[in-house]
């Protein structure tokens, strides 16, 4: 059972989110926050929570990131109403593991949570190039920890959207291969999940939207 907890400032969207949701029988919402003080008590060992930008005492990103810090199991997916793409990114940077507006159809809302859950793979890649597309580093690709050249290979692997399953076909290695190698990343750069990951990637100059650059050799990446 996916244990949920829907913060938004207004009832009227929370109800409807409660009554689809209910539709589902391995999803349980578990509490509700009208605003981001909220939705950080109510979210705390929850492991999903619905979380609007805009609401009062505490927005989104801070409500994130308290999160982040306080109860790192629990996954936060964005829901806007706003296609800001400096908002998605500044909620990314916070700790979110992804985002939906608020107008997707009910089954990608879903599909989101569950996709998240799993932590098998990114929420929604295509979209994360585009947004990263600004913040992408242009100097020379750099990385602050030393990763082996199989996890630098991994982590790009990881930024361009690909489950375990796919990265160890490309790699022509095992899944559980793939999970040790993935647990390394993470822990390496101190990244809570994929998307964290995705993020610096994309940051240290790694990849790129909609392409990806060459991984140097462990030797070449300076701090």
């Amino acid at each position: 059972m996916i244990r949920v907890v829907l913060a938004d400032d207004e009832k009227l969207i929370r109800s409807g989110w409660t009554t689809m949701l209910s539709l589902h029988d391995d999803i349980a919402v578990v509490g509700e926050a009208g605003d981001g003080r909220e939705a950080v008590d109510a979210g705390t060992g929850a492991d999903i929570v619905l979380m609007d930008i805009r609401m009062p005492r505490m927005d989104g990103l801070a409500a994130t990131q308290e999160l982040a810090r306080h109860s790192p199991a629990t996954r936060v997916i964005v829901v806007t109403t706003f296609e800001n793409d400096q908002l998605v990114w500044g909620a990314l940077r916070a700790g979110a593991a992804g985002y939906v507006l608020k107008r997707a159809p009910a089954d990608e809302l879903v599909e989101a949570i569950r996709l998240v859950h799993s932590r098998d793979a990114l929420l929604f890649p295509d979209a994360l190039r585009r947004i990263a597309s600004p913040h992408v580093g242009t100097a020379t690709p750099r990385v602050p920890v030393e990763l082996t050249p199989r996890e630098l290979d991994v982590l790009r692997h990881i930024a361009l959207g690909q489950n375990n399953a796919e990265i160890a076909a490309a790699l022509h290695v095992t899944k559980e291969t793939v999970k040790t190698h993935v647990g390394n990343v993470l822990g390496k750069l101190g990244a809570r999940d994929r998307t964290q990951a995705a993020v610096l990637a994309y940051e240290l100059g790694l990849v790129f939207a909609g392409a990806q650059r060459p991984v140097p050799k462990a030797g070449d990446w300076s701090s």
